[in-house]
């Protein structure tokens, strides 16, 4: 149903697990007997650990996915990540403080307005009818509107710990350079040409239809009836093609061809091809630095600002270490993870 699938890629935005290992804790501070976890000076309870894992199992259920017996890798691997969700939630939380970062209750419900325009209305609003869509839904994924804004509010949080960190991140004329210098092949375009084919599985065909061609036939008419190539017959058998990007024996006909000129039939592992050069050939290019600079610059800011965003996350990790503590049997493993970091 359209509607389950826009709630899961809503929860998808909200409640994302995310995969940061914190480490074992020390033995301070203690974890009362409610609770899962204590990070810094908050409390993260039973409750919203199996909170947590009900929406993740019915994501599976919604999915048409078998959710893990308890006891298996498999489930305890989803125990672990909803336990690193927590445990880095609650330390963006503290950190957000120390950035002087503040989300107001209009921040929550700006972004909780353009997630409901994003799933549930149309054309970016949320008229009347978007907002019961998403009470149904949120209804009958047993979510509550406090569980949903405090969801939005950490994503909220996280965004602007995002902006905040990475805002001064700069990529210099001479880093865009070499990088287009060592990556010189992407922007290379080969040489090119407008051609029109139809393909058939016996040769007999095929030579039936060259003589039919060369006599005057319509090439278009015969490759909608005759071609087998479902990707080319509609226009009449009309493709482009560059140097290198077809089956060889079809490159060394299509290229070798006079403007306009049909070849003899050319087998390939597809079949039994008739070609027609439409154009000449057009010759090999190299895109210019001025006319992907920007592009280039945009991906490298991008690269850098998840450099450095994972890397506040992996400090931020090591500095809640020993104030961070476990229930028994909730704690994340050992080994560091990449997490989504990004807004």
């Amino acid at each position: 149903m359209k509607s389950t699938r826009r709630l899961i890629a809503f929860l998808a935005v909200v409640l994302a697990f995310a995969a940061l290992a914190a480490g074992c804790g020390s033995s301070t501070p203690s974890v009362g007997a409610n609770d899962v976890a204590v990070v810094g000076n908050e409390t993260i309870s039973k409750q919203q650990f199996d909170a947590l894992m009900e929406q993740a199992k019915r994501n599976y259920q919604a999915n048409k996915q078998t959710w893990p017996d308890t006891g298996t890798a498999q489930y305890v691997a989803l125990r672990k990540q909803a336990m690193q969700f927590l445990v880095q939630r609650a330390e963006f939380e503290q950190k957000a403080n120390d950035l002087g970062i503040k989300v107001t209750d209009a921040d929550v419900d700006k972004q909780l307005a353009t997630i409901k325009s994003q799933y549930f209305g149309k054309g970016g609003k949320c008229d009347a009818t978007c907002e019961q869509k998403f009470q149904a839904e949120m209804k009958k994924q047993n979510l509550t509107l406090s569980q949903i804004r405090d969801d939005v509010r950490a994503s909220v949080i996280q965004n602007k710990i995002y902006a905040k960190v990475t805002s001064g991140v700069t990529v210099s004329d001479k880093e865009i350079a070499d990088y287009y210098d060592k990556n010189k092949s992407q922007y290379v375009q080969p040489e090119s040409r407008d051609v029109r084919h139809i393909l058939v599985k016996k040769k007999a065909l095929a030579d039936q239809i060259y003589q039919q061609l060369i006599h005057g036939a319509n090439f278009a008419a015969l490759a909608k009836k005759y071609s087998t190539d479902t990707s080319s017959k509609s226009p009449g058998g009309k493709m482009t093609i560059s140097k290198g990007r077809q089956v060889p024996e079809f490159d060394k006909v299509a290229f070798k061809l006079k403007t306009h000129e049909i070849g003899k039939p050319v087998k390939t592992t597809y079949g039994w091809h008739v070609i027609q050069a439409l154009t000449p050939i057009k010759p090999k290019s190299v895109t210019k630095l001025s006319e992907v600079k920007t592009a280039i610059q945009q991906q490298l800011v991008g690269q850098k600002k998840q450099q450095e965003m994972q890397k506040w996350v992996d400090d931020t990790a090591k500095s809640f270490k020993s104030k961070t503590n476990y229930q028994v049997g909730y704690e994340p493993p050992a080994s560091t993870g990449s997490t989504s970091t990004g807004p």
